[in-house]
This record gives structure tokens, sequence and C-alpha cells, in this order.
């Protein structure tokens, strides 16, 4: 029973630590401006999120932490993988079975990456879709945080 008992509680401690470390990358990459020091406190609890997240959640989960790497690495300017992490969040997220919230942040990041990727067509194509997507996002806590993300990618044009 110990063992068992160790070995919740550890799972428990990682869905914290990953929990905490997507929410302060998030609440970084929402940021209007950061310091280097910031920039690379965001990267690095994006990757330990993700990191964590592949180990003890579910899809859902990583292509979430997947979806705050390619935000991360578009603000940072880091083209191919936030082009990479943004196309593998948007495979997931656009498989039918997403919340609309979902769908309109993986428009947005992939959006955010083709503009980093100087890809303006992709850029505006997504762009459009995220704003559209959002329409549907009825619950304002979900809405407020699309927002916030949807206002550091840039317009296209």
């Amino acid at each position: 029973m110990t063992q068992q008992t160790n070995a919740d509680d550890s799972l428990e401690w990682q869905r914290r630590f990953a929990a905490a470390a997507n929410n302060r990358a998030w609440t970084l990459a929402e940021a209007a401006a950061r310091s280097a020091q910031e920039d690379a406190e965001m990267l690095d609890a994006a990757h330990a999120a993700r990191f964590l997240w592949r180990g003890i959640g579910t899809e859902r989960n990583a292509a979430r932490a997947e979806l705050l790497l390619g935000q991360v690495h578009a603000l940072l300017g880091h083209a191919l993988p936030a082009m990479r992490c943004a196309k593998a969040a948007f495979a997931f997220f656009s498989g039918g079975d997403s919340l609309p919230w979902e769908v309109a942040f993986a428009h947005a990041v992939l959006a955010h990456a083709a503009c980093v990727n100087g890809d303006a067509a992709l850029h505006a194509l997504h762009y459009g879709k995220a704003a559209e997507a959002a329409q549907a996002i009825t619950v304002p806590a979900n809405r407020a945080l699309f927002e916030a993300t949807l206002r550091v990618v840039p317009k296209p044009g």
C-alpha cells in the first residue's frame, strides 16, 4: 500500500508541476513585454510543461503543451520550432473532438508561427480562422484567455 501511495503522490506532484509550468509560460506569453530573463523563463517553463505532460498526461494534455511551445517559439522568433509545434498541435485540435477554445488557439498559434516563418498567406488564413473560431467560445474566462493570446499575434497585412 505504501508503494502505491507514494506513486500516487508522485503523479499528483508531477501534475502540479506540469500545471504550474504551463500556467507560468502562458502568463509570460500573454505579456505585452518581457525581459530577456523572462523570455528564458518562458521557454524553460514551456519545455518543462511539455516534458511533464508527455509523461503523465493524456494526448490532449501533450497537444496543449505543444500548442504552448509553438506560441513561445513564435514569440521568440524561432521560426522552425514554432511551425513544427504549431502544426503538431493543429493536427490534433483540428481532428474533430476539440473544444471551441482549443480550435481557436490552434489557429492563432499556427498564424503566429506562419508569420514568424514569413508565410503571409498562411498567416492571414489562420488569423482569420482564429477570429472566426473564437465566436464559438462561450465561456467568458476561455474567451479572455484567447483574446490575451491573440493580442500578441501580429495582425496580417
